[in-house]
């Protein structure tokens, strides 16, 4: 059962969108209407905020780190941290929020 409350939480975590949260937030509009249309830091950067730029990309990466991170302090097993990880990766690819 801890198991999969892990992987589910590191899909769940990962899966935040943060570019479309912190441009919404500070009024830049909606970051799929920008640019490349992508939610990602880079087009983030693009709205000309390097403020929101550096949050999403410090947000992104830091969810990934404690996703496994917490992945790790509940499970000693490498096979159950590799498959947080992955399951970390598809949620940021793609989340459950934007469906």
């Amino acid at each position: 059962m801890t198991a999969l409350l892990v992987l589910i939480g590191a899909y769940g975590l990962a899966s935040v969108p943060f570019g479309l949260v912190i441009t919404r937030l500070m009024g830049l509009g909606d970051l799929r209407q920008i640019g490349s249309d992508n939610i990602g830091a880079t087009n983030v950067l693009r709205t000309g905020n390097k403020l929101a730029a550096a949050l999403t990309l410090i947000l992104d990466i830091g969810i990934g780190a404690i996703a496994l991170l917490i992945s790790a302090s509940l499970s000693n097993e490498a096979e159950m941290i590799a498959l947080a990880a992955v399951l970390g990766v598809v949620g940021h690819c793609y989340p459950v929020w934007l469906m």
